[in-house]
């Protein structure tokens, strides 16, 4: 089933430059119901008011983690299902499989292309 470009996604992120550069780059790949969020526990509060297709966070932010955010998401009924990719600069293995263990759907190091962004968002929601 082709990919609907129109379903929301929520890109959080504690960095507002990186934040403009994925929105931008969904933008480019045909996304156009584009959120954004700060940080974890303001991106929770979001998920739990409003249905996304697709969650893209940071790793490292303050208060909550990106992988406290998943956390909490995979642990809450309604939301446990979104997928979800998981954005950060610490791509050694004990990170990614941490990441998978908590239930990301896929992981992107930091610096990536949009090649690569499209890909791994294909495979999460086209698998």
């Amino acid at each position: 089933m082709p990919i609907d470009y129109s379903q929301p996604v929520l890109v959080v992120n504690d960095l507002a430059s990186m934040t403009e550069i994925i929105v931008s780059l969904l933008r480019k790949i045909g996304f156009t119901n584009i959120d954004d969020a700060p940080d974890g526990r303001q991106a929770l509060a979001k998920l739990k008011n409003e249905k996304y297709a697709l969650v893209i966070s940071d790793w490292q932010m303050e208060p909550m983690n990106g992988h406290e955010l998943l956390e909490a998401v995979r642990a809450s009924p309604g939301i446990s299902t979104t997928p979800f990719i998981m954005v950060t600069a610490h791509v050694e293995p004990k990170s990614v499989i941490s990441a998978r263990q908590a239930g990301a759907n896929s992981y992107i190091g930091i610096p990536f292309t949009i090649t690569t962004l499209k890909s791994k968002i294909m495979q999460t929601l086209d698998p």
